[in-house]
């Protein structure tokens, strides 16, 4: 790909991954979105699949900040280690057990656009070179942002489309 073709796209592919994300929710009868299903899975319903993506840009978004005033970041969050990311995804999902639907939708709306706009502030170089930036160690930027935006709303679009056929036969 030409410069500046893998910053486009991921923004490209990021907008298209949240908007399906949204309309597939919206898609929901509003009577039926705040419904939990009977799962074994952590996510029962769209807030909590919704609230764990907020939460995962909220923790890059404290990685950023930090790494990029000259610090090295907790990763993933302090306290926790790569190895216990099922112990800190549970600790996530018990955070956010009273928060609305309407506010998750809203909290991670905002932090898509935050989240987008650091994107847009870095060039094609900046995104894609590894080791760039100290705090993103041996890997790349973009890997850290494709992974809290685009990887994680493909999951959350999977886990939502499971959730609404389960929703729609209630």
């Amino acid at each position: 790909m030409s410069e500046g073709m893998l910053k486009e796209k991921l923004l490209a592919d990021n907008e298209m991954q949240f908007e399906a994300l949204l309309n597939l929710i919206k898609s929901v009868p509003a009577r039926k979105r705040t419904l939990s299903v009977d799962s074994s899975d952590r996510d029962k319903n769209f807030r909590d699949v919704i609230m764990h993506v907020y939460e995962w840009q909220a923790m890059l978004e404290r990685w950023y900040r930090e790494g990029m005033d000259g610090d090295s970041p907790f990763m993933p969050a302090p306290g926790y280690k790569w190895r216990n990311l099922h112990s800190l995804n549970q600790q996530i999902w018990e955070a956010y057990q009273e928060v609305t639907l309407k506010q998750a939708l809203k909290k991670v709306t905002l932090s898509h656009e935050r989240v987008t706009a650091l994107i847009k502030r870095h060039t094609e170089e900046e995104l894609m070179t590894k080791k760039y930036y100290k705090w993103t160690k041996t890997s790349s930027l973009h890997t850290y942002f494709a992974a809290n935006t685009l990887s994680h709303y493909i999951w959350a679009l999977k886990k939502c489309k499971n959730i609404a056929v389960k929703i729609q036969r209630t």
